[in-house]
Protein backbone atom coordinates (compact mmCIF):
# COMPACT_ATOMS: atom_id res chain seq x y z
CA UNK A 1 0.00 0.00 0.00
CA UNK A 2 1.39 3.20 -1.07
CA UNK A 3 -0.09 5.78 0.83
CA UNK A 4 0.17 9.72 0.56
CA UNK A 5 -1.33 12.12 3.73
CA UNK A 6 -2.86 15.28 2.91
CA UNK A 7 -3.24 18.08 5.42
CA UNK A 8 -6.52 20.35 5.72
CA UNK A 9 -6.94 23.02 8.29
CA UNK A 10 -10.44 24.12 6.25
CA UNK A 11 -13.27 23.39 4.43
CA UNK A 12 -13.38 25.54 1.79
CA UNK A 13 -10.46 25.49 -0.42
CA UNK A 14 -9.74 23.02 -3.40
CA UNK A 15 -8.15 20.45 -1.62
CA UNK A 16 -10.81 20.27 1.69
CA UNK A 17 -13.94 20.36 -1.12
CA UNK A 18 -12.16 17.63 -3.18
CA UNK A 19 -11.53 15.68 0.10
CA UNK A 20 -13.64 15.77 2.50
CA UNK A 21 -16.53 14.42 0.93
CA UNK A 22 -14.46 11.37 0.53
CA UNK A 23 -13.31 11.35 4.13
CA UNK A 24 -16.85 11.42 5.48
CA UNK A 25 -17.46 7.45 5.19
CA UNK A 26 -14.15 6.75 6.94
CA UNK A 27 -14.66 9.27 9.95
CA UNK A 28 -18.31 8.48 10.77
CA UNK A 29 -17.26 4.53 11.16
CA UNK A 30 -15.26 5.95 14.50
CA UNK A 31 -18.29 8.67 15.37
CA UNK A 32 -21.40 7.32 14.44
CA UNK A 33 -23.53 10.67 15.94
CA UNK A 34 -21.68 13.07 13.78
CA UNK A 35 -24.43 15.38 12.30
CA UNK A 36 -25.99 13.95 9.49
CA UNK A 37 -25.66 15.32 5.80
CA UNK A 38 -22.61 15.95 4.14
CA UNK A 39 -23.33 19.93 4.91
CA UNK A 40 -23.47 19.75 8.56
CA UNK A 41 -20.61 17.49 8.33
CA UNK A 42 -18.82 20.05 6.62
CA UNK A 43 -20.27 23.00 9.19
CA UNK A 44 -19.12 20.77 11.91
CA UNK A 45 -15.61 20.29 10.67
CA UNK A 46 -14.97 24.05 9.84
CA UNK A 47 -16.47 25.07 13.61
CA UNK A 48 -13.30 22.93 14.80
CA UNK A 49 -10.87 23.76 12.60
CA UNK A 50 -11.93 27.60 13.54
CA UNK A 51 -10.98 26.35 16.81
CA UNK A 52 -7.56 24.92 15.98
CA UNK A 53 -8.00 21.63 14.75
CA UNK A 54 -6.92 20.10 11.58
CA UNK A 55 -7.72 16.84 9.27
CA UNK A 56 -4.79 14.67 8.04
CA UNK A 57 -6.19 12.12 5.63
CA UNK A 58 -4.33 8.91 4.29
CA UNK A 59 -4.93 8.54 1.08
CA UNK A 60 -4.17 5.80 -1.83
CA UNK A 61 -5.58 6.30 -5.29
CA UNK A 62 -8.03 9.48 -4.69
CA UNK A 63 -9.56 7.04 -1.93
CA UNK A 64 -8.93 7.89 2.02
CA UNK A 65 -8.26 4.79 3.99
CA UNK A 66 -8.25 6.68 7.03
CA UNK A 67 -7.70 9.54 8.98
CA UNK A 68 -7.05 11.81 12.02
CA UNK A 69 -8.52 15.13 13.39
CA UNK A 70 -5.54 16.43 15.99
CA UNK A 71 -4.92 20.01 17.08
CA UNK A 72 -1.76 21.68 18.91
CA UNK A 73 -2.80 22.22 22.86
CA UNK A 74 -0.79 23.37 25.90
CA UNK A 75 -1.38 22.29 29.32
CA UNK A 76 0.56 22.55 32.90
CA UNK A 77 1.05 18.91 32.19
CA UNK A 78 1.85 17.62 29.65
CA UNK A 79 3.13 20.64 28.51
CA UNK A 80 2.42 21.30 24.62
CA UNK A 81 1.56 18.50 22.96
CA UNK A 82 -0.50 16.93 20.03
CA UNK A 83 -3.96 16.04 20.74
CA UNK A 84 -5.26 13.30 18.32
CA UNK A 85 -9.12 13.58 18.70
CA UNK A 86 -9.83 11.32 16.12
CA UNK A 87 -7.79 8.42 14.44
CA UNK A 88 -9.36 5.85 12.37
CA UNK A 89 -8.75 3.65 9.60
CA UNK A 90 -11.45 2.23 7.30
CA UNK A 91 -12.39 -1.26 8.52
CA UNK A 92 -11.62 -2.41 4.88
CA UNK A 93 -7.90 -1.28 5.16
CA UNK A 94 -7.19 -2.34 9.05
CA UNK A 95 -3.74 -4.06 9.85
CA UNK A 96 -2.54 -2.72 6.29
CA UNK A 97 -0.51 0.08 7.50
CA UNK A 98 -2.28 3.10 7.36
CA UNK A 99 -2.98 3.99 10.87
CA UNK A 100 0.80 3.06 11.90
CA UNK A 101 1.50 5.54 8.83
CA UNK A 102 -0.82 8.44 10.17
CA UNK A 103 0.28 8.05 13.51
CA UNK A 104 3.96 8.45 12.34
CA UNK A 105 3.26 11.51 10.50
CA UNK A 106 1.45 13.13 13.64
CA UNK A 107 4.41 12.37 15.35
CA UNK A 108 7.12 14.14 12.97
CA UNK A 109 4.37 17.23 12.61
CA UNK A 110 4.16 17.11 16.61
CA UNK A 111 8.51 17.55 16.62
CA UNK A 112 8.03 20.13 13.96
CA UNK A 113 5.54 21.77 15.73
CA UNK A 114 7.56 21.79 19.20
CA UNK A 115 5.62 19.44 20.97
CA UNK A 116 6.75 17.50 23.83
CA UNK A 117 4.24 14.13 23.81
CA UNK A 118 1.29 13.06 21.37
CA UNK A 119 -1.53 12.35 22.96
CA UNK A 120 -5.01 10.75 22.47
CA UNK A 121 -8.14 9.43 24.02
CA UNK A 122 -9.52 5.94 23.32
CA UNK A 123 -12.91 4.54 24.38
CA UNK A 124 -12.29 1.96 26.87
CA UNK A 125 -14.21 -0.99 24.65
CA UNK A 126 -11.75 -0.37 21.64
CA UNK A 127 -9.44 -3.41 22.89
CA UNK A 128 -8.24 -3.64 19.34
CA UNK A 129 -7.14 -0.25 18.81
CA UNK A 130 -5.54 0.11 22.49
CA UNK A 131 -3.31 -3.19 21.08
CA UNK A 132 -2.22 -0.63 18.50
CA UNK A 133 -1.44 2.16 20.65
CA UNK A 134 0.89 0.15 22.67
CA UNK A 135 2.88 -1.53 19.52
CA UNK A 136 3.27 2.37 18.49
CA UNK A 137 4.76 3.26 21.89
CA UNK A 138 1.88 5.00 23.95
CA UNK A 139 1.26 3.98 27.20
CA UNK A 140 -1.67 5.39 29.80
CA UNK A 141 -0.64 7.72 32.70
CA UNK A 142 -4.05 8.82 33.79
CA UNK A 143 -7.59 8.24 33.25
CA UNK A 144 -9.87 11.11 31.65
CA UNK A 145 -13.39 11.75 33.61
CA UNK A 146 -16.29 12.88 32.05
CA UNK A 147 -19.58 14.00 34.02
CA UNK A 148 -22.27 14.99 30.93
CA UNK A 149 -23.98 17.87 31.64
CA UNK A 150 -27.82 18.33 31.22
Amino acid sequence: MTLEIIALANTTDDAATAWLPRAEAAHRQLRANLPPGHDAYRESLARIFADGGQLCLATENNAVKGLALWRVAENTHPGRHLYVEDLVTDAACRSAGVGKALIHWLEDRARALSCAALTLDSGVARKDAHRFYFREGFHIPAFHFRKELA
